[in-house]
């Protein structure tokens, strides 16, 4: 496992990206976009600045409930020519929660218009949503065309069995989970393993499949 993806959003504040390529840092994904019309403020900036730091980037849109194509489009319309895209599948804390079936559909809308399925950030959440839909098989779902992307802080993830393996894990929320917590030019922050070798990480980030 490689300890050297953080995500961040406009909760976060970075000092120096530089700083943070130096701690060992290999790879960045920041909020995008929220349900129909919210952009993350610091999308733009930090990208460019990670970019500038010669750090991979990537985005993530938080799904909301809600015409999951009306987001799928308005995610896309948001991140420019950003390849490594997610959708982030939890509660939403401020309405409606996406559906398991609007999450299949926001998915299938940014592989008919990319050519790539986007990752599937989620925990206890997909966990759950499956569980009640009595998915047990990848061929049950479209979500298992995407890669995982895997909360739990504590113990390594125990996923679903629609997939045979995580990419990434979240395994810290610059709180909980185990240490480290903080990155040098931000402090604490969410932070990731991903599953491979730095040189499957580079290829996984350009489009190989893990």
């Amino acid at each position: 496992m490689l300890n050297a993806v953080i995500d961040l959003s406009h909760h976060n504040h970075v000092s120096s990206f530089d700083t943070v390529a130096g701690a060992g840092i290999i790879g960045v994904i920041q909020k995008a976009t929220q349900g129909f019309s919210f952009k993350d403020p610091t999308f733009a900036t930090n990208l460019k600045r990670a970019k500038a730091a010669g750090l991979l980037v990537g985005a993530y849109h938080f799904g909301t409930s809600g015409d999951p194509t009306a987001q799928a489009e308005f995610f896309l319309s948001s991140v420019g020519d950003t390849s490594l895209l997610v959708l982030d599948f939890e509660p939403n804390p401020q309405g409606h929660d996406m559906s398991l079936l609007e999450a299949e559909q926001f998915v299938h809308a940014i592989a008919e218009r990319t050519g790539r399925y986007p990752g599937l950030y989620s925990g206890h959440t997909i966990k759950e949503a499956l569980a009640a839909a009595g998915i047990t098989s990848p061929g049950q779902t479209e979500l298992s065309k995407c890669w995982l992307w895997f909360a739990r802080y504590g113990q390594p993830p125990l996923i679903p069995k629609v997939w045979d393996r995580w990419t990434l894990w979240q395994y810290t929320d610059g709180a909980a989970g185990n240490e480290p917590h903080e990155v040098a030019g931000i402090g604490r922050c969410d932070r990731d393993f991903f599953n491979g070798t730095e040189a499957e990480l580079r290829a996984f980030w350009a489009g190989t499949p893990v």
